[in-house]
């Protein structure tokens, strides 16, 4: 694989800051300077500032249950990171899709490429379901409108599936198959509601289930 694409698996970074790391001479292959577009082989041992990186030869996927509060980045600007929670032989994985700093709930990471692209690619349509409570009950023509026609958004239009939770229309569990950003909130603002809790259950065949705020599991 490229060596890009190598740093990446070992540490997460991004590519592009691979190969800037390149660029900058902090990684060598074989005691040797390594150049962008460079290929690694099983045998070649590659050192990003002066130590020893490995990517994993097995995939690792990980559900967190992401609390509120917590930004899905590895900057945090001076807020907590998703990845404060999690142990070293973690660190190196990415999340797939994002949830908000004010959002929580099921946050898949993984080094598997495929998968996460499996998840995330449109053509997929991987079911997303989410658990919201909003500011005020929602009137029953905007939850037909919201269900049957969509809500056009600046990005263009906003199907969402809701199914009542309580009398007063506050809560409601959504379903969906996009993932625009902030695209739940923004469809009942464009409707004069504002969503004051969101927390994500389902991504695919992937449930919360019963697993606490801040932990994670295998999957």
């Amino acid at each position: 694989m490229r060596i890009n694409k190598y740093l990446a698996l070992a540490t997460g970074m991004s590519r592009r800051a691979a190969d800037q790391a390149v660029a900058e001479g902090r990684v060598r292959r074989n005691d040797q300077l390594a150049a962008l577009g460079d290929f690694v082989n099983t045998k070649d041992v590659i050192l990003l500032d002066g130590h020893v990186v490995e990517a994993p030869t097995t995939s690792t996927t990980i559900m967190l249950n992401k609390p509120v509060g917590y930004v899905v980045s590895r900057d945090g600007q001076g807020n907590p990171t998703i990845y404060e929670l999690l142990p070293a032989e973690y660190q190196a994985l990415k999340p797939v899709g994002r949830l908000d700093k004010d959002s929580s709930g099921l946050l898949l990471l993984t080094n598997d490429g495929q998968l996460a692209n499996e998840l995330t690619h449109p053509r997929y349509a991987k079911t997303k379901v989410y658990e919201i409570a909003l500011d005020k009950g929602l009137e029953p023509l905007h939850q037909q409108m919201i269900n049957d026609h969509g809500i056009e958004l600046e990005d263009g239009n906003s199907r969402l599936q809701l199914e009542k939770l309580d009398k007063q229309g506050k809560a409601w569990r959504v379903t969906m198959s996009e993932g625009r950003n902030r695209q739940i909130r923004r469809t009942f603002a464009a409707l004069g509601y504002e969503v004051i809790n969101l927390r994500r259950v389902q991504f695919g065949a992937h449930a919360l289930g019963a697993l606490p705020p801040g932990h994670h599991q295998i999957v």
